[in-house]
């Protein structure tokens, strides 16, 4: 025994499988499928042999990367935020199957640096589910007492729990964007045009009670024929224009009016979870 490693043809060392699962992971994260890892880390002059329990098979490296993002995601969700000086938190849901939803919070502080601050699964985007990320970022150092503008995609339970756990001083915005689709989907095609620039022009408004009157104005018109559509209109209508009540300027209203920011996240999470092949218990989500 001279004291080198003895390696195990087909066996990894704990440095090497350090080094491949980090390679996994920033392969899949710039949108290389695991049934192609194994050319990913062919060499210019031959190839990398890729068997049945290879270290470099598309369920090696699926392995790799479920277990070592669930240990970043770990670390991910204990991170302290109490040094965060945010002014903004978009909060918005993933639907991946019929059972499993992902709400995630990302927050936005004073410089207009982005921050993602937690994620949370549920079977739908209920008040517990909802009510969980909120006390996660709470005991995590995000401080219930100071205002903040909350952007939320209009799911009851959000508006509910956010008033619950950061009371009243929390300014709540509902997403415009999720507003309208919502209102499109439930009138007729001939009515989406005109339906579409009343609302946009109510949105670009700088005077929240003219914004107001444009939008009941046109409530009023659909509810001969279309009541329920004019219900939808004007539900949650107090935080349709939270950020023109704020007198934010306008290319500012803009971002902050929907939640595109976190959807961006979450379009991020779907194709990378996308590429993975193999995940434990049914195959396609992870335990």
């Amino acid at each position: 025994m001279d004291g080198r490693e003895i390696t195990i043809p087909g066996w990894e060392t704990a440095a090497e499988e350090d080094w491949l699962g980090r390679w996994a992971m920033n392969l899949m994260l710039i949108n290389v499928s695991t049934r192609r890892f194994g050319r990913a880390v062919r060499l210019p002059e031959g190839d990398v042999p890729a068997p049945p329990g290879s270290v470099v098979s598309k369920s090696a490296a699926s392995r790799r990367f479920v277990a070592l993002s669930a240990a970043r995601l770990a670390d991910f969700m204990a991170a302290d935020l109490s040094a965060l000086d945010l002014l903004v938190v978009q909060i918005d849901g993933l639907h991946l199957g019929d059972d499993l939803v992902l709400v995630a919070a990302i927050g936005v502080d004073g410089e207009g640096n982005k921050h993602p601050l937690a994620l949370v699964e549920g079977a739908t985007e209920n008040a517990a589910t909802v009510q969980a990320l909120l006390d996660n970022l709470v005991s995590r150092g995000l401080d219930p007492a100071v205002p903040r503008l909350f952007i939320v995609d209009g799911v009851k339970a959000l508006s509910k729990a956010i008033r619950r756990t950061f009371g009243s001083a929390a300014a709540i915005q509902r997403c415009q964007i999720h507003k309208a689709r919502n209102v499109m989907e439930r009138l007729p095609k001939e009515h989406h045009a005109a339906t579409r620039r009343v609302l946009r022009k109510a949105w670009e408004l700088d005077d929240a009670d003219k914004a107001e009157k444009l939008i009941h104005n046109l409530a009023r018109r659909l509810d001969q024929q279309w009541p329920g559509v004019a219900a939808s209109i004007l539900e949650g209508f107090d935080e349709i224009l939270t950020v023109v009540r704020l007198k934010l300027p306008k290319e500012l209203r803009r971002s902050l009016a929907c939640t595109n920011i976190a959807e961006n996240m979450m379009g991020t999470i779907r194709r990378v979870t996308r590429n993975v092949k193999v995940w434990p218990c049914d195959g396609s989500r992870p335990a």
